[in-house]
């Protein structure tokens, strides 16, 4: 059975490991885009395998990585060395955390020359704490979210550790931004304006980075997970 999920017209989703942050288990995913040239640009690559790393290679070539915030980042330097011609960019603030790794450049409201008129992105800001970008396939009509939406099922995990993340909004298919962050979004008019521009790419399709993916009511679902904004 293949790890690639196709999802619509040159993207798939790879399930990754299960990662713990600060005690909680998440699931990790990310996607795969082929672009005009045939070249792949990866978002959020996960923990690379022997088979992600097989998979992708026989679709093609990975020449640009993405992170959607500054909290992932973790595979980054072994898909490096898998692939030494890939080129990395960094969201807000996660260039200065992994000075390790060279970052070509810094993402911002406008998608770079390279994937520009095939996939779109635009920050979300107004955080004190976390600024991310999200991401727009248009063949596919795919909205790609990182932490800002999180659905995880109410069995994924069964412990006091469940019950809080059932408290923190982000089980079952209204789950949404956790709440502790929230709070640090002190500019809430950035914010509010970023979405709506992701709402208002009308996707059909929307992948996230934790949790179950939207595959029916993608606008909806943004709608809904982001209603704490006013959107």
């Amino acid at each position: 059975m293949s790890v690639l999920e196709p999802i619509g017209d040159d993207l798939w989703t790879i399930e990754g490991s299960v990662v713990t942050f600060f005690g909680f288990r998440f699931s990790t995913r990310m996607a795969v885009a082929r672009l005009a040239d045939g070249a792949l640009w990866l978002w959020s690559p996960v923990a690379l395998t022997d088979e992600i790393r097989d998979a992708v290679a026989g679709l093609g070539e990975p020449r640009f990585a993405v992170e959607p915030n500054s909290l992932h980042h973790l595979a980054l330097g072994d898909w490096t060395k898998a692939f030494p011609s890939l080129e990395l960019w960094a969201p807000p603030a996660l260039a200065k955390k992994r000075r390790d790794l060279r970052f070509i450049g810094e993402l911002g409201d406008e998608a770079p020359l390279a994937w520009r008129g095939a996939i779109e992105q635009t920050r979300v800001q107004g955080s004190v704490a976390l600024t991310e970008v999200l991401f727009f396939h248009q063949a596919s009509r795919t909205c790609l979210v990182g932490d800002l939406v999180q659905r995880f099922d109410p069995t994924w995990d069964t412990t006091w550790r469940g019950w809080v993340m059932k408290k923190d909004g982000l089980v079952g298919p209204n789950g949404s931004t956790p709440r502790e962050w929230r709070a640090t979004f002190l500019r809430r008019d950035r914010a509010r304006a970023a979405v709506r521009r992701a709402i208002a790419w009308e996707p059909e399709h929307l992948v996230i980075a934790h949790g179950a993916c939207e595959m029916k009511d993608a606008t909806g679902t943004l709608r809904r997970a982001f209603r704490w904004l006013g959107v």
